[in-house]
């Protein structure tokens, strides 16, 4: 292992999981810290600054949304959670407080990597106070300094509200954006509730951006949760590859 592998705190109580995300994290150039509890994993996050955090939201002494606020009020540690609950409150509510991203068990180990390597270049990108101004993915390139959107070449209008939404998406890319989130920060807190008004806008932008808006490649729908625009570091879709956990485990 690399002596500058980035550090997964991997917060979990089943020790089957934690033995195999140990392995193939491991496997992949990651070095890897453990924690049961949430008491031990708040611990762990403080103590050991690790580059990322992988948090199960069923621990034995806590809810793992109280481990994902209580991070957040300090730290801005790029948080995934894993967890068998794929209630759409509970996705909602990590993201909301602050979670990067959200898997449901099972999910392949492609997809789970993927999604590291998306949250640790957002975290560098933070951390170096960078915007990019160009952002690609597929037949997509928006120059953002310029405000320019082009498909395949050719220069796309979007009407003002419809840029700042992909604008919004773009700074997340690769992550879910809940629909709370969206709604803030394009039409404001008052309109946190209106998401009628996301699914005229978003039909808009697939119509103008998507090859086929019947069978969105780049604007994906996280239902009941939100949206996350896809970059070229992420998965389009979950793979089929090898699980990471049996249907029924917590």
């Amino acid at each position: 292992m690399a002596a500058s592998a980035p550090t997964v705190l991997l917060i979990e109580d089943e020790p089957q999981m934690r033995r195999f995300l140990r392995a193939t994290l491991r496997a992949h150039d990651y070095a890897v810290v453990e924690a049961a509890t949430a008491r031990e994993g708040l611990a762990q996050a403080a103590g050991r600054g690790p580059e990322i955090i992988l948090l199960d939201l069923g621990l034995p002494d806590g809810n793992g949304l109280d481990v994902v606020r209580e991070i957040r009020r300090t730290a801005r540690t790029p948080i995934i959670v894993i967890s068998a609950r794929g209630q759409e409150p509970d996705k909602v509510a990590a993201l909301d407080l602050g979670a990067d991203d959200y898997l449901t068990k099972p999910f392949g180990v492609p997809e789970l990597l993927a999604r590291i390597r998306v949250a640790l270049r957002h975290a560098l990108d933070r951390a170096g106070e960078s915007d990019a101004e160009e952002f690609a993915a597929g037949a997509l390139v928006v120059d953002l300094r310029r405000r320019e959107i082009r498909r395949h070449g050719e220069r796309v209008h979007l009407t003002p509200t419809e840029y700042k939404l992909l604008a919004v998406l773009i700074r997340r890319a690769g992550r879910v954006v809940t629909h709370r989130q969206l709604l803030e920060a394009v039409w404001g807190a008052n309109y946190a509730d209106q998401t009628h008004y996301l699914r005229v806008y978003m039909a808009q932008l697939r119509h103008k951006l998507e090859d086929d808006p019947n069978r969105p490649a780049l604007l994906i729908t996280e239902p009941g949760v939100g949206y996350r625009l896809r970059d070229d570091a992420s998965p389009a879709t979950t793979g089929s590859s090898t699980k990471l956990a049996r249907p029924g485990s917590r």
